[in-house]
């Protein structure tokens, strides 16, 4: 095999400008690491401001790239409208969760917001690659950035445990996931799976080994969207991190993991590949299952973060329904993706606004809190409502259109499957209603037995907090701002 060292560097010369919003996080990263260990104990907040600056840069190239399409590094970096509307999706929501860490962890902890932007390097790439290796480093990062946020702020046992349990549970994830990549490659000689060499591979291979092996790389990509049965640290890890590492936990990652699992569907799909046809039904099956368990586990919760840990399990069955609906019209998908975000973000935010106050995450606690925060918790209110999928909000729409391409697929097929999953999806919407009322429920009907004094103060997350629930129901009540420009990047 000729190796020509002047062609490969040619290659990633001209490579560069696709891969400058990473470029600037990387440079971010050491930056920020050195403001850490030189500057933070002179100027406070240092590494902060220039976490911030970093990801401002970071979105400047992102939109500077929209109109572009492209590919580099060998074909191993994918740039389409795909990958740079996800990747400003992330970028943004990084941004809100830098801005919570400040403001909740505001002590000596520069080394927090180098650790975000690595996690944000490893969705980036998540996002802009086909090629398996590069899809397993990306999650390797985001998965050690992860633990490290988990157990950074461990304060007691419970955290500690946590961050146990997510590391074990991840490195067993991450080594079955490598060993399904090793066979793949072994039998296939590629590593691009939408390369028609890698699918002619897989369809010569034995039936048996390349099905084990594909099932073993869904295993990784199931960690980090928490579908069942990859769902058992969720619950324990969102309820012991702090408020902003499970705000992140629960949104980001997802974000860069659906769009890999999207492009490889779409690979796999439209081929005559005999594991496309296994894979639409790998794919119904476990959005059924992970609906059911999600939702019906958060009507037992009475810690609100733990509900929102199997609400949020719940929602991944709907984020994967949203793939099998639109593997042609990612448009759809990436409105579905802005919306879950949008609305999660706010809901986490509000329940560490009232943790503040009560200094518990219990249901319990938020009786009478309703008539001493009522801004607060209409506003929170709004968003379940909206999590819930009921009008005029975006979680109404985004849902609908779900479950509107969803029934037009089982109308061109006539598949039990679909037909099934269709009924669970709305079956589980409306189950959601009992659990996330909950929250409505204690603060206004509810009388408080300990009193609770709260502080009248407008922090710069309440604001915007405040702006997502207007957000909320503005792209619930004019979705068209978001969709007429989403889809004309795309068509």
């Amino acid at each position: 095999m000729n190796i020509s060292i002047p062609n490969i560097l040619d290659q990633i010369i001209a490579s560069v400008p696709l891969f400058k919003p990473e470029l600037t996080l990387i440079i971010g990263f050491i930056v920020c690491i050195f403001v850490a260990l030189f500057i933070e104990k002179r100027w406070k907040n240092s590494t902060f401001i220039g976490c911030m600056v970093t990801l401002a840069f970071s979105m400047y190239y992102l939109i500077d790239q929209l109109p572009n399409t492209g590919t580099g590094f060998s074909g191993m970096w994918l740039v389409d409208p795909l990958s740079t509307y996800a990747r400003l999706v992330i970028i943004c929501s990084t941004l809100v969760i830098a801005v919570f860490l400040q403001q909740r962890h505001p002590g000596n902890n520069g080394d927090v917001y180098s650790i975000l932007l690595a996690a944000t390097l490893g969705m980036h790439v998540l996002t802009c690659t086909s090629n398996w290796l590069m899809a397993f480093i990306g999650i390797e990062m985001v998965s050690i950035a992860s633990y490290i946020l988990v157990g950074y702020f461990s304060q007691n046992k419970v955290q500690s445990e946590a961050a146990m349990k997510y590391v074990l549970f991840g490195s067993v994830c991450a080594a079955v996931m490598l060993y399904g990549l090793s066979l793949i490659y072994g039998l296939t000689g590629n590593l691009d799976f939408q390369s028609a060499a890698q699918l002619q591979g897989l369809m010569d291979g034995p039936e048996a080994i390349i099905t084990l092996a594909l099932l073993f790389i869904f295993v990784g990509i199931g960690f980090k969207l928490s579908f069942v049965p990859f769902h058992v640290w969720s619950p324990d890890v969102y309820q012991g991190a702090p408020t902003a590492i499970t705000a992140f936990l629960s949104t980001i990652p997802k974000v860069g993991a659906i769009v890999l699992f999207a492009r490889l569907y779409q690979s796999w799909s439209s081929t005559a590949f005999y594991f496309s046809e296994l894979s639409t039904w790998f794919i119904v099956g476990v959005a059924i299952v992970t609906m059911l368990v999600g939702n019906l586990a958060a009507l037992r919760q009475q810690d609100v973060k733990r509900m929102m840990a199997y609400s949020s399990i719940g929602h991944t069955g709907l984020l994967l329904m949203a793939v099998f609906a639109y593997q042609d019209a990612f448009s759809y998908l990436l409105f579905y993706i802005v919306a879950y975000v949008v609305m999660n973000l706010a809901s986490f935010i509000f329940i560490d606004q009232i943790e503040q106050q009560t200094g518990s995450t219990s249901l319990l606690s938020y009786a009478g809190l309703g008539k001493k925060m009522p801004l607060l918790f209409t506003a929170f209110t709004l968003v379940a409502v909206s999590l819930i999928g009921i009008p005029p909000t975006v979680g109404f729409v985004a849902k609908l259109m779900v479950f509107t391409s969803t029934f037009s697929v089982f109308q061109s097929s006539g598949d039990t499957g679909v037909l099934l999953m269709l009924i669970v999806g709305a079956l589980t919407s409306v189950i959601s209603l009992f659990f996330y009322f909950k929250i409505p429920l204690y603060a206004f009907l509810r009388d408080s037995d300990q009193p609770v004094t709260a502080k009248k103060q407008i922090s710069v997350l309440l604001i915007i907090a405040y702006i997502l629930t207007v957000l909320v129901i503005l792209f619930g009540l004019f979705p068209n701002w978001l969709m007429s420009y989403l889809s004309t990047s795309f068509s």
